[in-house]
This record gives C-alpha cells, sequence and structure tokens, in this order.
C-alpha cells in the first residue's frame, strides 16, 4: 500500500491541479453518424475538479489513438526500473473489425467506462498531459450539439419516451412525389419508390433535399422529384436545427467523360476523414471497385491520395484555395477526383 508522505504529496498534488481537469468521465449513451461511413459514437458525460458538467462525443478510434500517444510517451520500457516519467497505463479494448456496429458500441462501454476511470485515477503530473486535456475538453463542436434523451445517466428501469415525430398536416406541408426510384448509398440518403410522397424538412443544397417518407429522415436528388409544394425560402440552408449537412464534390473520370456526384454527410465541415473512409464510401457511390483517389494541385495536375497523411495534405491545399473558389457554405472546401486504378493516361506526365 502506499506511503502516508506518498499519499499526502499525491493529494496535495492534486489540489494545485487546476479547476478544468477533468476527474470523471461516463458513457451516457451510443448514438448513429451518418459520416463518409456509419459509425457509433460515445456521448460521454465529463465532471471537472472545479465542478462543472458537459458533454463531449468520441468514437472509438479516438480512443484508440489518445491510447497510442500516451503509451508512446509514458510507457515504461523497463517494467522492473520504472523511471519518475513513466507510468503503467490501464488497458483499451482492442479493435474489433467484423460485426453490428451499434452491438459492438454498446458492448464496449463497461470496458471504455473502467478505462477512462483508470485513466483519470492516474498520477495528477500524467492528467495535465496536452493529449488527455484535448481528448476530455468539449470542442466547440460537442457544445453545439443537441443531446437527445440519454439513456444511461437514468435509472434503468424508466423507458425513455421515444419523439413522436409531428403530425404531418398533408394539404399545407412542403412535399414532393418521386418520378423515378432511387436508391440511397449510405444511412443519410433515402430510398424512394416512384410514386411516393415525400414531405420536405429543408434543402441541403442546389441538388439535394432532406425529407421523411415511411417514417424514415434523409437526403435524396431534388432531380428525381416533382416539387408538390416548394419550402419556404427560409428553411434553406442556414437552420433547420437537428443534423446539419456537409457536402463533398466529388467526380469520377473515365475515358468517356466525368460524372459528378454530390456526397453529404452529417459532419462538420473541419472533419478529416480517414483515406478508407473515403475510399469506401466512393466505391459505393460509383459502383466501382478498382478505384485510386486523388485531389487536384493549384496547377491543376491530379494528385494521387495514398494514406491518411495524403488526405490530410489534400485538406490543407483546399484551406489554402479556400477564398478563391466559390463554393455554397456547407461545401468541403476540398474536392475529391475518382480514377479507374489502372488507369493513368489522367495525370500529367509530362515534365
Amino acid at each position: 500500500s502506499m506511503s502516508q508522505p506518498q499519499r499526502l504529496r499525491d493529494e496535495s498534488d492534486f489540489d494545485q491541479l487546476p479547476g478544468n481537469i477533468p476527474v470523471s468521465a461516463t458513457i451516457a449513451d451510443t448514438e448513429e453518424k451518418r459520416g463518409f461511413i456509419d459509425y457509433f459514437r460515445f456521448v460521454i458525460e465529463v465532471k471537472t475538479k472545479g465542478g462543472s458538467k458537459y458533454l463531449i462525443y468520441r468514437r472509438y478510434k479516438e480512443f484508440f489513438n489518445l491510447h497510442q500517444t500516451l503509451e508512446a510517451k509514458y510507457s515504461p520500457g523497463d517494467l522492473e526500473r520504472p523511471s519518475p516519467n513513466t507510468c503503467v497505463l490501464p488497458s483499451l479494448p482492442g479493435k474489433i473489425y467484423i460485426g453490428n456496429k451499434q452491438e459492438i458500441a454498446e458492448s464496449r462501454i463497461p470496458e471504455l467506462n473502467t478505462y477512462m476511470k483508470r485513466l483519470l485515477h492516474l498520477p495528477a503530473w500524467l492528467l495535465l498531459d496536452e493529449t488527455l486535456r484535448i481528448f476530455f475538453y468539449q470542442t466547440d463542436e460537442d457544445s453545439q450539439i443537441q443531446p437527445r434523451a440519454l439513456r444511461r445517466l437514468r435509472p434503468p428501469t424508466r423507458k425513455v419516451k421515444t419523439v413522436e415525430p409531428p403530425k404531418m398536416d398533408l394539404f399545407s406541408s412542403p412535399r414532393a412525389e418521386a418520378m423515378f426510384d432511387f436508391r440511397g448509398n449510405s444511412k443519410a440518403e433515402l430510398n424512394l419508390k416512384r410514386g411516393e410522397v415525400i414531405f420536405l424538412l429543408r434543402r441541403v443544397n442546389a441538388d439535394w433535399l432532406e425529407g421523411t417518407v415511411n417514417n424514415q429522415t434523409g437526403i435524396f436528388p431534388e432531380s428525381y422529384v416533382k416539387i408538390i409544394k416548394a419550402l419556404p425560402e427560409s428553411d434553406s440552408e442556414s437552420n433547420g436545427g437537428g443534423h446539419t449537412y456537409s457536402c463533398l464534390r466529388c467526380f469520377l473520370l473515365t475515358p468517356s467523360g466525368v460524372e459528378t456526384r454530390d456526397v453529404c454527410v452529417q459532419e462538420d465541415l473541419s472533419i478529416q476523414p480517414t483515406y478508407n473512409e473515403l475510399l469506401s464510401r466512393m466505391r459505393n457511390v460509383f459502383k466501382v471497385e478498382d478505384i485510386a483517389l486523388n485531389y487536384r494541385d493549384p496547377e491543376g495536375d491530379l494528385i494521387r491520395i495514398l494514406d491518411n497523411e495524403d488526405v490530410q495534405l489534400m485538406i490543407e491545399e483546399g484551406k489554402r484555395q479556400k477564398g478563391k473558389v466559390k463554393r455554397p457554405v456547407n461545401q468541403f472546401s476540398w474536392e475529391l477526383h475518382v480514377t479507374k486504378a489502372f488507369d493513368l493516361s489522367v495525370y500529367n506526365f509530362e515534365a
């Protein structure tokens, strides 16, 4: 057990920590995000030393990255002779590659709760670590999310009320009729059958609308429907609570021409998706397996993207070009150019 002087030193170290240091963190719920891929993230209630409470939203990948960074910095090389700036970290549940995403997320809750509890009980000097503090800080994006009824913060006996969708007034509501069948390529996109009536919620961008059909809410291309009663102008991109969509302009370049698509996701414009997320989404959008991802540099040449670092370079290049290109407010400042993997004719090889 811990010696008296050691315990007193730890307590006084703790007393000297700033008030915004997290002292406990508990998962309150999981929620689905319709991003470039559909994933679940954890809604975490954080309490600080100073007594404030707030919610943050993190996915497993962010736990994993946090853990890897802390391991690299603090794991003792030699367990027999720990040096002063090392510390044995709690273990994080491993990656799971196959299975129902919701069930995987749910099954991780107890382990992640234990992980966070152990992490926040490590020595005071480690609680000041930048990476750890950033993970538990409430970002602007965290603070803007409207929390829904959280399950785990309540005694489990009480049933959570499901929110009834507003009763649709059939004749005064903005609505459209599907002129063609449309198959969405992600959970954010609706499936439409010809002849169905869709209640319109808002305009997402020039080509996409959000609406409700058969108790499903999602987005669909305006070109597939006939507008019966238009949305009022005020319900366009800017407001409409709930989720905001960000739209990515994508091009498929083939010898026979260019196909253009907008992919709209429930993500903040500042998101940096992974290479694999973009790859799997583009395969889905253009229905082609063997593809390469690219972006255009300021000279207009295609640059091949091969990993997450290339994605970051593309996004940084997009930010630099931001003022020079006029785009809708909710469009990413970067664009993806998809090519067939073996079609090298699209690259500019002249030196």
